[in-house]
């Protein structure tokens, strides 16, 4: 290999300063762009948000990278954004305020097994998108959630309904019932085995 070819590959053709500043930017508009476009582009929850998530990054490659491919260059900005992560990660942590500024307050879907259409409506979540993300978690239908959450990382939680004392009652007792016709018939057999049975 010529020394062309090793100055392509390891000499960046942007300053060491720009490739630190460009992911830099381009972190902090995603912050606050994700952050305005709502919960729901990090739930994922139909193709068109997937689609945005996976086309954001191929859109912002250049103004990470500008004119730049060597491989210096690429492992500059990579470390930039891990340590951008990871100083913004350590901010958020320390300090709750601005952590649910920036990542926002769980909001609450369905509370008591009521849903609260205004917070669906004001997420953008349709009916049917809720009851997919229920399906993904075990549920049959809406109607077996008590309290569903918009968690700010774009999860939705469910909580189960819990049966009432007088359904857990009844259940009790169809079981005490079902105990009990069980041994009853286990009974039977065994009286009439022993009438049939021929004395010798």
């Amino acid at each position: 290999m010529d020394a062309k070819i090793w100055s392509d590959l390891f000499t960046p053709d942007v300053s060491i300063i720009e490739k630190i500043l460009r992911p830099i930017f381009v972190y902090l508009f995603l912050v606050v762009g994700l952050r305005i476009a709502g919960k729901r582009e990090m739930a994922q929850l139909n193709t068109g948000d997937l689609i945005v998530l996976l086309t954001l990054s191929n859109t912002v490659q250049n103004a990470i990278i500008g004119n730049d491919n060597s491989v210096t260059g690429g492992i500059i900005g990579a470390i930039t954004l891990l340590i951008v992560n990871y100083i913004w990660t350590r901010v958020l942590f320390t300090h709750e305020r601005l952590s649910r500024l920036a990542e926002g307050d769980p909001d609450v879907l369905i509370d008591e097994g009521i849903i609260k259409h205004d917070r669906l409506k004001a997420e953008q979540i349709t009916l049917p998108e809720l009851t997919t993300a229920a399906h993904k978690q075990g549920f049959d239908s809406l109607d077996e959630i008590a309290r569903a959450t918009l968690e700010p990382g774009g999860t939705i939680t469910f909580v189960a309904k819990k049966p009432s004392a007088d359904a857990d009652r009844h259940n009790q007792i169809i079981g005490k019932l079902e105990q009990i016709s069980k041994e009853l018939a286990a009974l039977s057999t065994s009286n009439y085995e022993g009438l049939t049975k021929p004395s010798s």
